[in-house]
């Protein structure tokens, strides 16, 4: 998981950013802010201006989007979506659901060039867990025509439909304000780190060298600008299945290692669990999201 509050804390104090992410401290909370990674040889044609910051939010632990579905309404309350590693209340534990629980947190939104704009706030966690996933849905108390009056910037729309293998994508990071270029390499039938797992990720191409503080950017198409998974971990010391270390386990229970190896969790799964006024609603049609 790309990672916790202790790290992040130093962070802030040596560049001000803030405070980063959920999970165990690493080596790469603290490390010196690393260059935006570029996919090498990739045509210029996959090359899409569109991804940038704008929509992009900080948390006080990790990185965030604005998010929509193509079904919202401009006065529907607004969703941020994070980690659930990224909680305020803590990691939830396997099998655990967080659903409605009244929240106060802020975010700070950033426009195109990653400059922060506004402050945002939650009026509740309408969904979190770190079960088959790792998701943070939180409810503003802006409407989403609110914030594009306010500060013009719209919110990234979900994609509706899995993700495809050797797809060029961009993790955005409003947390370091710093973008990771690379292509989806794989799907991961289950990824393991510690005591969660986590079904059908996402592997990304090694470009992507995502770090502490990352945990929660939307991974965006470069071709669509829509979102396709939310960036949540990586393989640091080689290390099997331990925290900050998953491994990826097939179909026949064979076990993988790849060091060095970043993941995302996909998100189309997201769509059909949002209703009317942004409410999630785990008993719509095609919702599959864990229950509490």
């Amino acid at each position: 998981m790309k990672k916790p509050l202790v790290g992040a804390l130093f962070a802030v104090l040596l560049l001000g950013a803030g405070t980063a992410p959920a999970v165990a401290v690493t080596n790469h909370d603290t490390a010196a802010p690393h260059r935006t990674t570029q996919q090498v040889a990739q045509p210029a044609s996959a090359q899409i201006k569109a991804v940038n910051f704008a929509g992009t939010v900080a948390l006080s632990n990790c990185s965030g989007s604005v998010v929509r579905t193509a079904a919202s309404l401009p006065t529907d309350p607004a969703l941020v979506l994070s980690n659930g590693h990224c909680l305020e209340t803590g990691f939830p534990g396997p099998g655990e659901v967080v659903l409605g629980r009244r929240s106060t947190r802020s975010f700070t939104l950033l426009n195109s060039a990653g400059s922060g704009v506004g402050t945002l706030r939650a009026s509740k966690i309408a969904y979190g867990t770190m079960t088959d996933t790792d998701i943070s849905l939180y409810q503003l108390t802006s409407t989403y025509a609110q914030i594009e009056s306010s500060y013009g910037i719209k919110a990234l729309e979900l994609n509706a439909s899995h993700p495809v293998q050797s797809t060029a994508i961009t993790v955005v990071s409003g947390y370091w304000k710093r973008t990771y270029s690379c292509n989806i390499d794989g799907f991961v039938y289950r990824l393991k780190e510690g005591a969660w797992t986590w079904k059908d990720s996402v592997r990304y191409t090694s470009a992507c060298q995502t770090i502490g503080g990352t945990s929660g950017s939307p991974v965006i198409d470069n071709a669509t600008g829509k979102i396709v998974a939310v960036n949540n971990t990586g393989n640091e010391d080689g290390q099997q299945c331990t925290e900050n270390n998953p491994c990826e386990v097939d179909e026949s229970g064979n076990v993988t290692v790849h060091q060095g190896i970043n993941y995302a969790e996909q998100t189309y799964g997201i769509v059909p669990c949002i209703g009317t006024g942004s409410q999630i609603d785990l008993n719509r049609s095609g919702c599959t999201l864990p229950k509490p």
